[in-house]
């Protein structure tokens, strides 16, 4: 049995988050006497390392200012966690049951490729009971994205090669990171970049499309 390693972008991919970063930017931003970007704006940059999001945010303030809007961000987004529960970054509708078919077959490992703190990302998995994820990549220990050092450390961690891996994502950044690491690259419709834009190897428009296009890949 050859192992197949199955990575997913969080934000977008898996949870509905949105709300919850233009709020924490909002915050962040007055908390520095400066108006926010737009929400698509915001959206642009989700997938980046946070402090590499706030220099393409705000690249025209100095670095006490950008350092400022990393903290206050920081502390409006885990203030509003602990306010919201699971409602906070809920999962897209189908997501849990997706990754609970993955789960059982006996040759995919799951795991994850994210911009998400370590604590950010334990709290995501701990509120939604997402066990299933045997490495997770977060951006406390790894350049931003699309640097491949999530997708090559997910690999060495779980000893499975490029061409039984695939990156699923929604943004330029998870197919760049994909496509720098030498993997397959799954774009979803449903997320936070234009996929006709992303330029992946495939394109899903619901999770029910994802297993049988696994099926096809590795059969």
């Amino acid at each position: 049995m050859t192992l197949k390693l199955i990575l997913f972008d969080v934000d977008g991919t898996l949870v509905d988050s949105q709300a919850a970063i233009v709020g924490a930017m909002g915050e962040a931003f007055a908390g520095v006497g400066l108006v926010a970007p737009d929400r698509a704006t915001v959206l642009s940059i989700v997938g980046l390392s946070l402090d590499h999001a706030i220099r393409r945010l705000a690249p025209q303030q100095d670095e006490a200012t950008q350092d400022a809007l990393v903290e206050g961000y920081k502390q409006a987004y885990h203030a509003a966690r602990l306010q919201h529960g699971a409602g906070h970054s809920p999962l897209y509708p189908g997501a849990a049951e997706l990754l609970q078919k993955l789960h059982a077959v006996p040759e995919y490992l799951l795991g994850v490729a994210t911009g998400k703190s370590q604590r950010g990302m334990d709290a995501l998995i701990e509120v939604h009971g997402l066990s299933c994820f045997v490495t997770r990549q977060v951006a406390d220990h790894h350049p931003s994205k699309p640097h491949p050092s999530m997708i090559r450390t997910a690999m060495a961690e779980t000893g499975v090669e490029p061409e039984d891996t695939v990156m699923i994502g929604d943004t330029s950044f998870d197919i760049e990171m994909a496509q720098a690491a030498g993997v397959r690259s799954i774009a979803v419709s449903w997320g936070y970049h234009d996929p006709a834009r992303l330029g992946a190897d495939h394109r899903i428009d619901s999770f029910e499309e994802l297993q049988p296009l696994l099926t096809r890949l590795w059969s």
